[in-house]
């Protein structure tokens, strides 16, 4: 990484972490300015002013304040009053559950939900159609009956209360190894 001149220096930790979570954020198609953001944001002891963001990670002003319009939309972050300063400061959630559950229900929203709905569509359009070969229909209805029930699953979770679904999660190596091994068809 080139670093530039200006830039804030963190605790190396610190550094890393939020390098990381730029690179994952980037693999999941989130900018990775946006993803970094929330890192340092996430480790913040207080709240942070765009400007200060800004210089702390060595971007620019304006990058910064689309990527907090953007960690706003995903209610990763919040506005926060500070008694005599007029400037927006911002704040994390840093309750790591409800940071994995809010991501999820934005993954959610933007891809399983227009895949679900894409996904009738054409299956519906293959039953109508003639020329759709028996084997591309039944692939389609697979493909359609798999993400609605990942997306059933996905609502299932979220009710679940968070006791229980740390518990499930625990246990969930435990019931896989109760299940008969091989391929099911």
């Amino acid at each position: 990484m080139t670093e530039i001149t200006g830039k804030k220096r963190l605790p190396a930790a610190v550094e890393r972490f939020i390098l990381h979570w730029g690179d994952m954020g980037d693999g999941w198609g989130v900018n990775r300015s946006v993803s970094q953001i929330h890192g340092l944001l996430y480790l913040a002891e207080a709240p942070m002013t765009a400007e200060d963001i800004a210089d702390t990670l060595g971007m620019a002003r304006s990058n910064v304040s689309n990527s907090i319009k953007e960690l706003l939309a995903w209610n990763l972050i919040r506005r926060v009053p500070i008694l005599g300063d007029r400037r927006d400061h911002y704040e994390a959630e840093t309750d790591i559950w409800e940071v994995a559950a809010r991501i999820a229900a934005r993954r959610k929203e933007r891809e399983l939900d227009p895949a679900i709905a894409a996904l009738r569509a054409c299956v519906s359009d293959a039953a109508d159609d003639p020329a759709i070969s028996p084997v591309a229909s039944k692939r389609l209805k697979e493909m359609l009956s798999f993400t609605e029930l990942a997306d059933h699953w996905f609502m299932q979770m979220l009710k679940v209360p968070r006791p229980r679904l740390v518990a499930l999660m625990r246990l969930g190596e435990k019931i896989a190894n109760l299940l008969p091994l091989g391929k099911a068809k």
